[in-house]
């Protein structure tokens, strides 16, 4: 982590520049939106906010790509309902527009950060009951594991009998060259880019180890490569209670490693009771995200509730804390 990168607070969604002339007097700095968006750039130039990109990565519209599911334990295409995020890793085709989207886009604009997005395995998070599949077990897959292990495997069921810490091992530290790569390719045409990183809320014990095990998120191998870790704390979508926000930031220092920062984002059907939580959270967010914010500004009210809850976090920041939020 950079000591200039800023902190960063405001709404995620194109739709909240409609309300760019007034975003800042509430204490928003930013806008976060998907992907190269020419106008929402121009937007956020015009009104002196910082142009954030969610940037997607292992995701993708598999009626029209059904070669990229994942393979389950069976042999078969992984259940994949809507919502769902994860492909398989092995398809170099998708690989590599992925990397030509995301060097055309950082070249062409020079954001202020880029956001990675579902750079996992297959699977659905943002669900009180979420569907836990292993993947990805197609040939490639299993080969590039065996390469890369010293191992002799040939299915899923022998891996994940004799081999599951083995597999769960090679599956993060595979997501975290996926991290680096994508990094590298920013960094090196927009040195001053924070680098972001959504991520699954959950800690690591939740659901069997599932960020490790099912997702392959791992927040010691994913360090080196990104500045800013975002769990998407979503609390009515997953089942959760409104202090979700302020407990994950509290555990937060025994997972995550000196360096990064933790900035949450939070889901606007939560709003303001997830967020007045997580305003007083010690240590506190580095910065803010609303998903599909742009509600929050359209009444004094709220939009007034946003901005004391930025001074309160900010005030919060400038305190001295014995945590890993502070260190850099």
């Amino acid at each position: 982590m950079k000591t200039s990168d800023p902190i960063l607070f405001g709404p995620y969604g194109r739709g909240a520049l409609d309300h760019a002339t007034r975003l800042r007097e509430y204490g928003a700095n930013a806008c976060w939106f998907h992907e190269f968006d020419d106008e929402a750039f121009e937007q956020c130039d015009r009104h002196g906010l910082a142009a954030c990109v969610e940037f997607k990565t292992f995701r993708a519209d598999f009626e029209r790509r059904p070669d990229l599911i994942p393979i389950g334990i069976d042999g078969k295409p992984i259940r994949h309902p809507k919502p769902i995020q994860g492909v398989c890793p092995s398809k170099t085709d998708f690989l590599e527009e992925t990397e030509a989207r995301l060097l055309d886009g950082v070249r062409k604009y020079r954001p202020a950060g880029v956001w990675l997005d579902y750079l996992t395995y297959a699977g659905w998070f943002e669900t009180p009951t979420p569907d836990l599949q292993q993947s990805c077990f197609c040939d490639d897959c299993i080969a590039e594991f065996c390469e890369k292990t010293g191992t002799d495997a040939t299915d899923a069921a022998t891996i994940l009998a004799r081999q599951l810490s083995a597999w769960t091992r090679h599956k993060c530290e595979r997501i975290a060259r996926f991290a680096a790569r994508y990094t590298g390719i920013i960094r090196d045409n927009a040195p001053d880019c924070v680098v972001g990183a959504y991520m699954c809320p959950w800690k690591p014990d939740e659901f069997g180890g599932a960020i490790r095990r099912i997702f392959g998120q791992d927040y010691e191998l994913l360090a080196a490569s990104i500045d800013v870790f975002t769990p998407l704390v979503y609390v009515k979508k997953c089942g959760r209670a409104a202090d979700w926000g302020r407990r994950f930031l509290e555990k937060a220092r025994d997972f995550v490693p000196p360096g990064p920062k933790v900035q949450l984002i939070l889901d606007v059907q939560d709003f303001p009771d997830s967020f007045a939580a997580a305003a007083e959270a010690t240590p506190p967010s580095w910065g803010i995200q609303i998903f599909a914010g742009a509600s929050v500004f359209e009444r004094p009210s709220s939009a007034n509730i946003f901005r004391e809850g930025v001074e309160h976090i900010r005030a919060n920041i400038r305190m001295p804390q014995d945590d890993n939020q502070d260190r850099s």
